[in-house]
């Protein structure tokens, strides 16, 4: 009797080294860096056909992504049996653990397919062959990582030393080490022996819990009475804000796998993988897998290159003209620009650090901010007023909300906005106008079948976020 394989996507990070166009509340696994999909999508499309595999996922991500995340599975049809928010991040190990909880609660001990949605893998054929070779042990009650075939003498990464062989490509895990030294990085390299710790796992729901049981148990009670005290929410499933807070934070290495190698090396298993594996760490590692022109060069958007090689340059809003760059990183968005040297993006955190003691809020989101019923860009602004560009998609409806401190005037582009105001509902068309006075109820639905395309002007002493007082709310905000 085969078990059926669960992907359990960890999708909590922020990518603060991939900014500007990786930001707090859109971070780089919702971004499409390396092709039309994100790198959420291409996490679960790389999937399509592999025996066994659920018909639904399992994420678990931060609860400000919730609604990106929910619409990033329903443009690839991919149904999620289980939406689990984390209210804080506490790591890998309580993410597993939760997934793990969920998976039992609903009767069931799949193999658990651990997955990170911000890595890269560009042979999808040789990745389903290795996750086979995988499942094969963990159904035999192991636990298995998969190590990266390493391609250089890489500091940046954990490593895992191979043991015993188990089959052709499966090992014993002899040992997990930490990030080393350029010498030490470049010996394990020599040898042969040492794998990157790809942080992908795979085991049966009953065994995670088992084994964290044992070797952690306070995160385990943690997370079952977070758990246990979470409520359903529409799709969602949200995990208890002060139970999962005090869970210890570990990472599925620490927590549990390295215990198990010390206690008994039969139970931890690692399977070689060499399928064009990146996580997409910084800017330079994009560039590696990014297509070149004959230049070298990687360009995505409105850009034109004279003179130019080696570089990197995205284009989102506005023409980028290089002339006479080299080995240079240029990214380009609509409210911020990054230019570094290629050797040097690394350090691109250090700005997001000083974006946030600044007090400011381009580490957050970018100018056009996501709603779960569409979205709005922020055109333009000045003292008293602040204009924006809304699009609410097609039956979509905005909270019942009034403002102290704003007016607001709406001018429909395109579509139909069904408009209440007070105690009037009323249709406002293409071309057509009306304003919604200070103080004043009021909502916005789309109820056809186009997205509804308007322009806001706001007016006002104070024109911020936090000027909504909801009192109805489909979304439950």
């Amino acid at each position: 009797m085969s078990i059926t394989v669960k992907p359990v996507i960890l999708s909590g990070g922020s990518g603060t080294r991939l900014w500007p166009l990786s930001r707090q509340l859109y971070p780089k696994q919702l971004l499409p860096l390396v092709g039309e999909k994100t790198l959420l999508q291409d996490t679960i499309s790389r999937l399509e056909n592999f025996p066994n595999i659920s018909d639904t996922v399992t994420v678990i991500c931060n609860d400000a992504h919730r609604f990106l995340v929910a619409e990033q599975l329903r443009e690839i049809n991919v149904k999620a049996d289980a939406l689990l928010l984390e209210p804080v991040g506490r790591n890998t190990a309580p993410a597993l653990t939760l997934a793990a909880i969920a998976n039992r609660t609903s009767g069931d001990d799949d193999i658990l397919l651990v997955m990170p949605a911000d890595h890269v893998i560009q042979d999808t054929k040789t990745f389903q062959k290795v996750l086979t070779e995988g499942s094969k042990l963990a159904a035999q009650d192991m636990l298995v990582t998969f190590g990266i075939v390493p391609t250089n003498a890489e500091t940046g990464y954990g490593y895992i030393k191979q043991g015993a062989a188990i089959e052709e490509g499966c090992f014993v895990i002899e040992q997990f080490v930490e990030k080393p030294d350029e010498a030490t990085a470049q010996k394990y390299l020599d040898s042969g022996d040492f794998l990157w710790n790809s942080g992908m796992f795979m085991m049966k729901s009953s065994i995670w819990l088992e084994q964290i049981a044992q070797h952690a148990p306070a995160i385990l009670s943690a997370c079952e009475k977070a758990y246990a005290e979470g409520k359903e929410e529409l799709d969602f499933y949200r995990i208890d804000d002060v139970a999962f807070t005090a869970c210890p934070s570990d990472s599925i290495d620490y927590a549990v796998a390295e215990k198990m190698v010390s206690d008994s090396k039969t139970k931890a298993a690692v399977v070689r993988l060499d399928a064009g594996w990146s996580d997409v760490g910084a800017w330079a590692e994009l560039w590696n897998i990014g297509d070149k022109d004959n230049n070298g060069n990687v360009m995505q958007g409105d850009v034109v290159a004279i003179n130019s090689e080696d570089s990197m340059l995205i284009s989102q809003q506005r023409l980028i003209a290089a002339v006479g760059l080299k080995d240079i990183v240029v990214v380009e968005t609509a409210d911020a620009i990054l230019v570094s040297h290629r050797d040097q993006v690394q350090d691109v955190k250090q700005v997001v650090e000083w974006i946030k003691a600044e007090d400011r809020e381009e580490h957050l989101s970018h100018r056009c901010v996501y709603r779960p019923w569409g979205h709005y860009d922020s055109i333009d602004m000045g003292e008293r007023y602040q204009v924006k560009r809304i699009t609410v998609n097609p039956g979509e409806i905005l909270s019942l909300q009034m403002h102290h401190h704003r007016a607001e005037h709406w001018i429909v582009v395109s579509g139909t906005a069904s408009v209440t105001r007070g105690d009037e509902t009323f249709i406002v068309t293409e071309n057509q106008s009306t304003y919604i006075p200070i103080g004043t109820k009021h909502r916005l639905e789309n109820k056809g079948a186009i997205p509804l395309e308007m322009i806001e002007v706001q007016s006002g002493s104070y024109l911020g976020e936090d000027d909504i007082v909801r009192f109805e709310d489909v979304y439950g905000r």
